[in-house]
């Protein structure tokens, strides 16, 4: 609960930074601007964030119900929901999978069957968001839609790199189970001697046992391989509707960028603000989403639509998944 409320505080006092920073000048244009979009162009960015949340839920249920024949498919979407919350309040969005293990396990399931499902959606994620990443990449490459000496492209680089190598990381440990149980014993060891980690042997038995439920999670998702396609293209799916939120803004406003070029900036924004460690990755991704869409609109309009671009795509989370909690028993 402290941590909790420190990360309410920290989310509220960026938020309002952001917003002086964005409105301070032209103040009375920009309100303008905010009251002037169009409406079913608005409807339709919703309906783009609660297709992501439908389809990640559907990534749940196909994972669980092969594990628990009865889970619907309207636990699998309830779950994603409630998800938001956790990650919008925890940095990296570190407590969206801790809330579905505990929340699959009072559904009936076991712990490892818990952490299995949750393994099992965050390597089909990766996957999806790595394949977006490069083909955004590979898009600026040749079609030189951002400068080449861009400080900003290069972050872009780096935060394909990271999540490429949590994807070659993910493989490893998957497959090679002794050699990943020597890898991480002997880093622990080198920890413990190194005096940053205390109890070691408490250590030795967490990495035992993560080593094995990420083990058994990829055997299982690899053994099914047209389940493994499906999540992995629901998540390539509900991504490209996310990515494509700004387009819709755009429209409303009355101005149109190509689909495409929308989908790689909004890819370079994602890769950037998921490497800032604080809750929503708030600030890291205000910052890269002006710094990005620059580069096809100016004023006053820019703001507005990155304003608007956040309540969608976050404050709209922790406000529903809030108030799905406050209906769950194990929310409360």
């Amino acid at each position: 609960m402290k941590n909790n409320k420190r990360n309410f505080i920290i989310i509220i006092l960026i938020t309002a930074i952001i917003l002086y920073f964005a409105l301070k000048d032209n103040f009375a244009e920009k309100v303008q601007y905010l009251f002037s979009f169009d409406i079913k162009w608005l409807v339709l960015s919703f309906l783009l964030i609660l297709a992501y949340w439908f389809l990640k839920g559907l990534v749940l249920y196909y994972c669980t119900s092969k594990v628990k024949k009865d889970y619907t498919e309207k636990q699998g979407i309830m779950l994603m929901i409630t998800t938001q919350f956790f990650h919008a309040i925890t940095p990296f969005a570190a407590g969206g999978q801790p809330w579905q293990i505990y929340k699959l396990k009072k559904d009936g399931l076991s712990l490892g069957e818990s952490t299995n499902i949750v393994i099992q959606d965050f390597i089909a994620y990766q996957i999806a968001l790595v394949f977006l990443g490069g083909i955004a990449i590979i898009s600026n490459y040749v079609f030189h839609i951002f400068p080449s000496d861009s400080l900003l492209k290069k972050l872009v680089t780096i935060g394909f790199i990271i999540n490429t190598s949590v994807v070659i990381i993910l493989f490893l440990v998957a497959f090679s189970k002794k050699w990943n149980k020597k890898l991480i014993d002997g880093s622990i060891n080198i920890l413990s001697k190194l005096k940053i980690i205390k109890n070691k042997e408490k250590w030795l038995n967490k990495s035992e046992t993560f080593i094995h439920n990420f083990h058994s999670s990829a055997i299982i998702l690899f053994k099914s391989k047209f389940n493994l396609f499906r999540i992995i293209l629901l998540n390539f799916i509900a991504l490209t509707g996310q990515y494509l939120i700004p387009f819709t803004l755009l429209m409303g406003l009355g101005i149109y960028i190509n689909p495409l070029i929308v989908i790689v900036t909004s890819a370079y924004v994602m890769l950037i603000g998921s490497m800032v460690p604080i809750p929503g990755g708030t600030g890291g991704l205000e910052f890269s989403f002006m710094a990005f869409f620059k580069n096809f609109i100016n004023g006053p309009e820019l703001s507005i639509i990155m304003i608007v671009w956040r309540i969608v795509t976050y404050y709209f989370g922790i406000i529903v998944g809030g108030i799905a909690l406050n209906f769950n028993k194990e929310g409360k």
